[in-house]
């Protein structure tokens, strides 16, 4: 059975940085990545890293937040920098797995909250 499981939401000021983790289990998996949605508004993506370590940024996370993963933890990460009060929402872990190929799992979403 796979499970995602995020951790490091919380509050921080504007300005300050949170890491989030999520430590997937139950399969194998290729891209892995982070999504948000913010109160009234749809989900959106925030960044993907592919098995081999590339990623892709959305324009908004591009030069503050880094994703980075660990394959022998089945663990994917987000540092967010330089937080800004737009960027709070519910972050959401994406996983898809690789055998079966192209399966997709999601977390129950952390609350990350900036104030300004």
């Amino acid at each position: 059975q796979v499970q995602l499981v995020e951790s490091g939401g919380g509050l921080v000021q504007a300005g300050g940085s949170l890491r989030l983790s999520c430590a997937a289990s139950g399969s194998i998996f290729n891209v892995m990545g982070w999504y948000r949605q913010a109160p009234g508004k749809q989900r959106d993506l925030v960044a993907t890293i592919t098995r081999a370590g590339i990623p892709n940024y959305a324009d908004s996370a591009k030069g503050r937040f880094t994703i980075s993963r660990d394959n022998a933890k089945n663990t994917v990460y987000l540092q967010m920098n330089s937080l800004k009060p737009e960027d709070t929402a519910v972050y959401y872990c994406n996983a898809q797995t690789l055998i079966p190929y192209g399966v997709d799992y999601w977390g129950k979403g952390t609350l990350v909250t900036v104030s300004s």
